[in-house]
């Protein structure tokens, strides 16, 4: 059975990204993905086993370090996140941004992380690099092998 990758993308770099990593699974022996792209139109479902969410970071106002954060166009994922009980089959967050952001890079997923009581498995910069995908796939992996 595949395991959910849950996603918000705006930009298309996150989306880029799990086709990717998807693609890579298929042509390996580990775990495969399915991916689910979440939005304002997704209607809130129970999630009855483990996934992932990759959440990028997108702020408007705040520095998110020392004078807050306004987080927007992922509230979406969080909602989904939150709904029910889809925080407990929530194994792990995969944030990416652009690391000229500095202190902001991933920040949107290491909320989402410590919100939902979940660990932070990877990063990678924009539509991530082929090596961010090998990265990414091992550390789902590794995850996943803990877990059950």
């Amino acid at each position: 059975m595949a395991t959910r990758l849950l996603y918000i993308s705006q930009s298309g770099n996150t989306r880029a990204f799990i086709q990717k990593l998807i693609a890579y699974a298929d042509t390996h022996p580990g775990p495969t993905f399915e991916a689910v792209e979440i939005n304002d139109l997704t209607p809130d479902n129970h999630e009855t086993s483990d996934y992932f969410a990759f959440v990028p970071t997108y702020l408007d106002g705040g520095n998110g370090i020392d004078n807050g954060v306004k987080e927007i166009l992922t509230n979406a994922l969080a909602d989904y996140l939150a709904y029910g009980n889809n925080p407990r089959h929530l194994i792990g967050v995969v944030g990416s941004g652009n690391k000229n952001f500095n202190a902001q890079y991933v920040l949107t997923a290491k909320r989402y992380a410590q919100m939902f009581d979940a660990p932070l498995v990877g990063d990678f910069e924009l539509r991530g690099t082929a090596t961010d995908v090998v990265r990414i796939y091992d550390a789902l992996s590794q995850t996943l092998a803990a877990t059950n």
